[in-house]
Formats: C-alpha cells, structure tokens, sequence
C-alpha cells in the first residue's frame, strides 16, 4: 500500500492523529514503524474498551509495521490518573503480577504475537536511581502538570493530589524512550501523557513519537468510561452468557456507538433491524470473536429462554470440597466454580455487592460458607451455580 493509502485505513476510528503530517511522513520514509500501545494490569481481566487499541495495533501489524506491547507493571503501582476524580487506591505487587500474565494471555487473541515484542517497564524502572528520577523531574514543571484538566480541576477544587500522580506523565513518557516507539496509540483521555513522551523523545535526541487517539468507549452505564473498577465493564474473558446479556442491557444510542467502535460498522451501512434483533448481532458477534461461534449460539439461546421466554434456567452445578467445619471461604468458593478468577476479583465482586448466596447478598469478603447439602451461589442476575459438598474420600479417589 501506499503511505496515503496506509494513513487513510489508519484514520478509520481514529478520534486524532498529532501530527496527521508527521506520520504521513514516517510512512513515506518506507521503514517498518515502532508503534506502541501500553495497558497498567490494573484489574484482572481486558475489557471490550482495551479492545480498540488492540484492534488498532493489530491493524499497525497488518500494515507491516511492528507492535511493541508495554505492560506496566510498574506504573500499575500507582495507576493512571487520567480522567480520576481521586487517588487510585494502591495494589500489591502480587496482584500487579497475576494480572500481568494474563493481559499477555487476552491480549494475544487480537494480536498477532510473532510481530509482537512485549515490555514490562519494571525492567527499567526498578533500575532507577533517585538521581534518574531527579533528572526525570527536570524536565517538566508543575504548571505544564495542571494543564491537565483532571489535574487542573482537582487543584482548583482543592481535592489532593499525589506527588506520585503528578510522575505518571513522566513515566509512561519515558516508556516511549526506552522502547524508541515512532506512534503511540492511545485514548483521547491519553493525549496530555503520548504527548508529554513526545517532549521526552525531542529531549533525548529523537523526532518524536506520532500520537494515535482514539474514542473512549463508555460503560454499560453509558456515561463513564468503561472500568472494571466501576462495575461497567465487559470483559473480554466474561463467560459467554453474561457477556451476551451485558450487552442487551445496554441502550438503543449506546448500541449504535459500540457498533462502531468495536466492529467499524455503521447502522446506515446495514440492513436495518428492529433495536432488539441489531443487539443481538452485536452479542453474538462480540461472544464469537472471544468465545466461538458455538458459544456465541448457546448464549443467544440462553438469554432467549430466561428474558424473553421466561423459562427457568439450570444453574451450574459444582463439587467443592468444605473445610473441616464444612465451611468454605467465599473468595474461594467464587474462584472454584469459575466466578472469579483471581481472590482480588472476588473481593471486587463482593464489594459490589454482586454476590448472592441462597438468596442473602454477601459483602463481607472474609465470610465462610456453610455447605449442606446443597447451595445456590449467584453472581449478578446471570451466573447461577448450585454447590453441593464434595468428600474428602472422593477427592483421594
């Protein structure tokens, strides 16, 4: 392809490009560009907002040009505060790590990983010396800092602001240095940190990374962006149904955006369906991309029979061996029959308010459940299970 016709399929659901003409002119150059995308594994599991600059990537990767993923588990550490009202609160090493290795693992389903190199920018951070951060420091100032609107307005509200904060910018700039990218990709919510690694890049000798924005996608709530942390998320490795049902209960105007920014398609450009029959495509379009087409088929079949139908639907049904007063800690019992991944992510479930057993929501993340004979456990309106003790003789069996 020419570098006119690679920047127009690079423009498509592109918000910005800063600057257009600087990538034309990279492309012109004929050169395998370094295009970099990075993700803080701040929860345990991608969602469908991840997934455009992924797609993004990728389409980098169809062009011929070379992806460079950053995971960062060091920045992880004090999470990005861009477009946040408050502090993020401060993960353990443990959970940075778990969520690490499987951000590689979802993201390598868009991906071509053989055109991928993947960097943790603890390798270089953990190197640090208080006189590279001190250096680091120096290359910016505080006002150029509170040009950025969420810090701006926390400075103006009176709200706190951490020191830490205020390196993030800093620190996912010097990412760029350190992996010498030519493009960025990234939110528009982004903007002020891809081009702060602009300023780094000049400063260290380069010409400057291209700046790739792209929409923010909003929750299921449709108004914030979608966040694991807000409970508005949809998780690439959702089970089949849930993601199915999550994505009916969105509205008719969300519908339309999601279309677009996650399958490039225009409502005007397809046969109009009835709001319900379109909600469906997508579902079943999104479950197959993550799950397969069979799966996509079973979850379609599922939500038919219990919404529209009104047919009651079997729960799951698990084996899950007691503790020797026949309880169960409820982290453990979520993660034992697939209801949450990690004991970060039921906590997360739990604080929710997600978790129901025998009908009883549970809160209390250190609560034991006692086993009878049998106990329906649910996770929001969609993941139903029905737990029954196992022996210990039959586990040895």
């Amino acid at each position: 392809m020419t570098p006119e016709d690679q920047l127009a399929v690079i423009r498509q659901g592109t918000e910005r490009i800063i600057p257009e003409d600087g990538l034309l002119e990279k492309l012109r150059k004929g050169r395998t560009l370094r295009v970099k995308l990075g993700v803080d594994p701040t929860a345990p599991d991608l969602h469908l907002g991840h997934t455009l600059g992924l797609n993004k990537l990728r389409q980098f990767q169809d062009l011929g040009h070379h992806a460079v993923l950053v995971i960062g588990d060091f920045t992880a550490m004090i999470g990005d505060p861009s477009g946040r009202s408050a502090t993020r609160p401060r993960l353990t090493q443990e959970d940075i790590q778990t969520n690490a290795r499987t951000y590689q693992e979802q993201a390598f389903k868009i991906l071509d990983r053989a055109r991928c190199e993947v960097r943790f920018n603890g390798q270089w951070f953990s190197e640090f010396r208080m006189a590279d951060v001190v250096r680091l420091c120096a290359s910016s100032t505080l006002a150029r800092m509170l040009e950025r609107d969420d810090f701006g307005r926390r400075y103006q509200a009176g709200d706190p602001i951490g020191l830490h904060e205020l390196l993030y910018p800093l620190l996912q700039g010097y990412d760029s240095v350190k992996t010498e990218a030519d493009v960025e990709i990234g939110g528009t919510d982004q903007t002020f940190n891809i081009l702060v690694g602009r300023d780094l890049q000049r400063d260290a000798g380069g010409e400057g990374q291209v700046a790739v924005l792209l929409p923010i996608l909003e929750g299921t709530d449709g108004v914030q962006k979608m966040s694991k942390s807000l409970g508005n998320a949809i998780g690439i490795l959702d089970p089949p149904r849930e993601m199915f049902g999550k994505i009916m209960s969105i509205s008719d105007e969300l519908m339309t955006r999601y279309n677009e920014r996650l399958r490039a398609v225009r409502l005007d450009e397809r046969a109009r369906l009835h709001p319900l029959e379109e909600k469906k495509s997508l579902a079943r379009d999104l479950v197959s991309r993550f799950h397969g087409q069979e799966a996509a088929v079973d979850a379609q079949r599922f939500f038919e029979e219990r919404h529209q139908q009104r047919r009651p639907v079997d729960p799951e049904r698990h084996e899950v061996l007691p503790d020797p007063e026949g309880t169960v800690w409820i982290c453990r019992l979520l993660r034992e029959v697939g209801f949450a991944r990690s004991t970060s992510e039921a906590r997360r479930l739990l604080s929710q308010g997600a978790v129901r057993i025998g009908g009883t929501v549970i809160r209390d993340t250190d609560h034991q459940v006692k086993l009878g004979k049998e106990c329906l456990v649910q996770v929001g309106r969609r993941r139903l299970a029905l737990v029954t003790p196992r022996s210990l003789s039959a586990t040895r069996h």
